[in-house]
């Protein structure tokens, strides 16, 4: 019986607005009556290039009186295994809070250099718009988020009382508790009013004479800074209100303000300040905003997930942990 294979190329959406190519493998399918139906499913390209290779072998050999279903077997491990003796490249989706920017692109060079095959695409915003891309079908190999709460939100072990959808996006036996950072106040150069503490911020919210920027409420930073706040019993809502804060939607965006001199004072992590030049003038305490613990894990669809999963180790490595050290993190 001669067995047909038509490929039909989709069109599909990487975040940012980049795309490739899906493709569908559709064969017929004998149905009760005896005439053959479509079945429709669909693969990456790199599958396509595969299934390819592996129908293309089971179409000659049924033409020559061979076994159609036992000769494609033999060809796709064939394929399979003459792409791992090529060192098929690969390359890693990861999806990492803005935080890391620096860091990881500093890793991901020295990993790449090591694994020539290896190749990174680097996604770096605030935590909580990260776990809304891969909610909503982002490709991701790899999530580091800056807080336990956007990791938790797809994590189907963690409570459901976080985990509120029961999304279940988190291979969660490669979940780690990778990296520690600080929640540091800054301050522009200059420091025109003249703040030195957390304490001293507090006064000068309370009598509303400064501009503070800090995170918003869905960015870890920010969800640190409320801690902060609350801890003070100081007002958000009311501050903001009266025009004493200003906002930014991820870490760096807050870094930003603060360099730039657009405000009086703000909240960022000690590595960022590390990173854009500024000088904290104090920290926070873990009674006044709990610890800042990154974690990370590789997706249940990852596209990568083996490379994945090596990359996730490495970053455990010592090497890894000295270029984390250098800009203030702490390995867990």
């Amino acid at each position: 019986m001669l067995f047909h294979v038509i490929f039909v190329p989709v069109l599909g959406a990487y975040p940012g607005g980049r795309h490739r190519i899906l493709y569908r493998i559709e064969h017929p399918k004998p149905s009760n009556t005896g005439e053959f139906i479509m079945n429709k499913t669909k693969i990456s390209r790199r599958s396509f290039l595969a299934a390819a290779g592996a129908a293309g072998a089971s179409i000659a050999l049924t033409a020559c009186g061979g076994s159609a279903s036992g000769t494609a077997s033999s060809a796709a491990g064939s394929a399979a295994a003459s792409s791992e003796a090529a060192g098929e490249s690969v390359e890693l989706i990861v999806f990492a809070a803005a935080s890391l920017t620096e860091t990881l692109n500093a890793i991901a060079e020295t990993y790449s250099a090591d694994h020539p095959g290896v190749t990174f695409r680097f996604n770096f915003d605030s935590s909580g718009t990260l776990k809304t891309q891969i909610q909503e079908g982002a490709d991701c190999d790899l999530f580091i988020s800056a807080g336990q709460k956007q990791m938790n939100q797809l994590d189907i072990t963690a409570s459901a009382d976080v985990n509120t959808e029961g999304l279940d996006f988190v291979d969660s036996d490669t979940r780690v508790d990778l990296l520690e950072n600080k929640v540091v106040l800054c301050v522009p150069e200059g420091n025109e009013k003249g703040i030195d503490s957390f304490d001293d911020l507090a006064e000068h919210l309370k009598a509303q004479d400064i501009l503070f920027c800090m995170g918003n409420s869905d960015v870890p930073v920010g969800q640190y800074t409320q801690k902060i706040l609350a801890y003070y019993d100081l007002d958000e809502e009311a501050l903001a209100a009266a025009g004493v804060i200003t906002y930014g939607s991820n870490v760096k965006e807050v870094t930003t303000q603060i360099s730039e001199a657009s405000v009086d004072a703000g909240v960022v992590y000690c590595t960022d300040a590390y990173s854009a030049g500024l000088t904290p003038v104090d920290e926070a305490t873990k009674e006044m905003c709990g610890q800042v613990i990154y974690p990370a894990a590789v997706l249940k669809n990852a596209p990568n997930a083996d490379a994945a999963k090596a990359f996730l180790a490495y970053l455990q490595s010592t090497e890894a942990a000295n270029v984390f050290a250098k800009v203030g993190f702490t390995a867990v």
